[in-house]
């Protein structure tokens, strides 16, 4: 009867299991931090770097469309190539990093006052749509930069996550 009682049951074992798991988890939480970082000053550095070759073009006008294609497109190559160099599970979770920035950002503008020239009596989804997605018109608010602050970043860093996935998954194969 005493050996019965001296050997461990099978919760106490998951228990243990369990908390072994999480300790890793933990150890590991400064390394995934770092290459979160990496990742994401990677992929707003190549979105940066299109912005700055499209500007040293002097275009009269680049339409939205092909700013926001080239604001997904660029990144995406980038981080499918950095990710088929460096294999890292990090890269495909910057869609997290991309959706804290456009809804801090969709915060400030939805906190922003209307005036003239200025989304004039626009509601909150009004608001959103004219500075974040309206390829037509704009809203106003933040001086009209709605798209460079908002939206093109953060699709920059969507189509990094998306990128990197894929370079993993081919690796993988």
């Amino acid at each position: 009867m005493a050996e019965r009682e001296a050997l461990p049951t099978m919760e106490e074992e998951d228990e243990e299991v369990v908390a072994e798991i999480e300790e890793e988890k933990i150890v590991e939480l400064p390394n995934q931090a770092f290459w979160v970082m990496v990742h994401t000053l990677i992929a707003a550095g190549s979105w940066i770097a299109m912005l700055v070759v499209v500007t040293l073009f002097h275009p009269l006008v680049v339409p939205v469309a092909v700013t926001t294609a080239l604001s997904f497109t660029v990144p995406f190559v980038v981080g499918n190539i950095f990710n088929r160099f460096k294999q890292n599970d990090m890269g495909p979770q910057l869609w997290l990093v991309a959706f804290i920035w456009f809804m801090g950002i969709v915060l400030w503008v939805l906190d922003m006052p209307t005036g003239p020239n200025e989304c004039y009596h626009c509601d909150a989804s009004q608001k959103i749509f004219l500075t974040f997605a309206s390829f037509t018109s704009d809203s106003g608010l933040i001086d009209g930069q709605g798209r460079l602050v908002g939206t093109w970043p953060t699709v920059a860093l969507i189509g990094y996550a998306i990128g990197s996935k894929m370079a993993l998954k081919s690796k993988d194969a």
